[in-house]
């Protein structure tokens, strides 16, 4: 369990008793509610990142969409296989 051996486990147990001793039923029930308030926080955090992430993607595919249209529309005249433009050659001076 958690990658601890028995001796280790047990070594902690020891350790929990004598520093806490008579209290460390309260003390347990503290950490388990602060845990569990923590692990909830934490799905919450996660949740709104899923949130974002999810509108993000939205937003993203609608835009794909529209300027995939637009640019359809735009450049329906103009011939395919346009030549580019090319630049003279460059010459250093020597």
């Amino acid at each position: 369990m958690f990658g601890l051996s028995f001796f280790e486990m047990s070594v902690i147990g020891i350790i929990a008793v004598v520093l806490f001793g008579g209290n460390l039923p309260e003390v347990a029930r503290k950490f388990g509610s602060t845990y569990s308030q923590l692990r909830r926080s934490l799905q919450e955090v996660q949740q709104q990142f899923r949130e974002a992430q999810r509108e993000v993607d939205r937003a993203m595919t609608i835009d794909d969409s529209v300027s995939s249209k637009s640019d359809a529309s735009l450049y329906e005249d103009e011939p395919e296989d346009t030549p580019e433009p090319s630049a003279p050659k460059f010459k250093p001076p020597s």
